[in-house]
């Protein structure tokens, strides 16, 4: 199974505001120290709002926090999430596979497909930020563009 960019994304902004502690970057600073598109970040950013597990303060002295839900998110579900529960092949698709109504392989792929989420499903957010990725994380920090210092 291979996960979408916006998945990608998701984790590693999960990932990057568990590691910065009490520090609160910018979507813009995040999007620059991943190598990201500010706006794609800023969608992946406004997901992760939605679903409870970060925030957002706006102005002075603002920034982006991960929530206590998003510190012990399972990762799995975060995936479950965000990549749907959708089969990994299409098999209603457009032009309908033949085979679907007695296939063997889609059962086969749906249960191969759970297995991927159940290993993630015990790992937290938390976990993921544990040395040697955390401090890691924190050593890119030093790409960002730092904002402005106020009068």
């Amino acid at each position: 199974m291979r996960l979408t960019r916006f998945t990608d994304v998701a984790l590693r902004v999960l990932m990057r505001l568990a590691a910065v502690g009490t520090d609160l970057p910018t979507t813009r600073e995040v999007a620059a120290v991943m190598e990201v598109p500010y706006t794609h970040t800023a969608k992946v950013v406004a997901r992760l709002q939605h679903l409870g597990l970060v925030e957002a303060r706006r102005g002075r002295g603002g920034g982006l926090t991960l929530t206590p839900a998003g510190r012990a998110a399972s990762v799995g579900g975060v995936v479950r999430e965000l990549e749907g529960a959708g089969d990994v092949v299409d098999c209603d698709g457009t032009t309908p596979c033949p085979l679907r109504s007695a296939c063997v392989l889609r059962g086969a792929l749906r249960r191969a497909q759970e297995a991927f989420f159940a290993t993630l499903d015990p790992l937290t957010v938390n976990d993921l930020v544990a040395a040697p990725t955390g401090p890691l994380l924190l050593g890119i920090s030093g790409s960002a563009p730092k904002r402005a210092e106020g009068p």
